[in-house]
């Protein structure tokens, strides 16, 4: 039988698109999280749950060829309790063998993640995220789909197999370099035992991406649906320039 669903540090809340660094361009990112109301009761002992607690992730960029891209995250949580520490490393690298052409059109790709984070954190630590990249562009909207895989790598967590975790982002544009939608993000558990519905964890954001330079950012605001969800969620992306 299928379990509580495990925690999750939300230090990257985000649906990925075709987006990509040219072949020897570096990128640097700022995620900024935080959980003013939501889950208090711990899944596990020694859990810290993000509920008011800020994360500020560091994203480290490079790309390696015309379709290839690696990644490093640096997670930094500021707990409830006042604590502030760095969680753990992920690495990863994504794949986009097509993006969308200017005029619109379908685009597909895969990213693939290994994490190191603490067990407070993650109860899996080490774990492997598989998530493909599909969606379609135009010039005013944005359909994006992640049906993410999240493989424990730790002895004595994998049952059922891997845990299912989507994400979607439909986004149109408003104005010149502005857009609006909404994105979402679930953890339905295990693909071969998934959670009963209210065990599962379901958020809706209302988000906007703005792209006018030197801005560009994503920013938004997740409301939880089931009573497994923490019940509001702010987060934020900025892209820093590294040069």
């Amino acid at each position: 039988m299928a379990g509580p669903a495990r925690a999750v540090l939300q230090d990257e809340i985000q649906v990925y698109d075709d987006s990509i660094n040219k072949p020897g361009q570096w990128g640097l990112e700022l995620h900024l999280n935080s959980t003013p109301s939501g889950i208090s009761t711990r899944e596990y002992p020694g859990e810290i749950q993000n509920v008011h607690g800020y994360r500020g992730t560091p994203e480290i960029s490079y790309g390696l060829t015309d379709t290839l891209e690696a990644g490093l995250y640096l997670p930094v949580v500021h707990d409830a309790s006042g604590a502030t520490e760095f969680a753990g490393p992920r690495v990863r690298m994504k794949w986009i063998p097509r993006q969308a052409p200017e005029t619109g059109g379908l685009f597909y790709g895969v990213n693939v993640e290994v994490s190191a984070v603490k067990p407070r954190y993650e109860q899996y630590q080490n774990s492997m995220e598989l998530r493909p990249i599909i969606g379609y562009r135009t010039p005013d909207w944005l359909l994006a789909a992640n049906p993410s895989l999240d493989y424990p790598l730790r002895a004595g967590y994998r049952q059922g197999g891997p845990d299912f975790d989507p994400g979607v982002k439909v986004a149109r544009t408003v104005a010149q370099g502005i857009a609006a939608g909404f994105e979402y993000y679930g953890d339905i558990g295990s693909i071969n035992g998934p959670l009963p519905f209210a065990q599962q964890n379901h958020v809706l954001f209302l988000a906007l991406d703005v792209d006018r330079k030197p801005w560009i950012f994503n920013v938004g605001i997740g409301r939880g649906l089931t009573s497994s969800s923490d019940r509001w969620t702010l987060k934020s992306i900025f892209e820093i320039p590294f040069d």
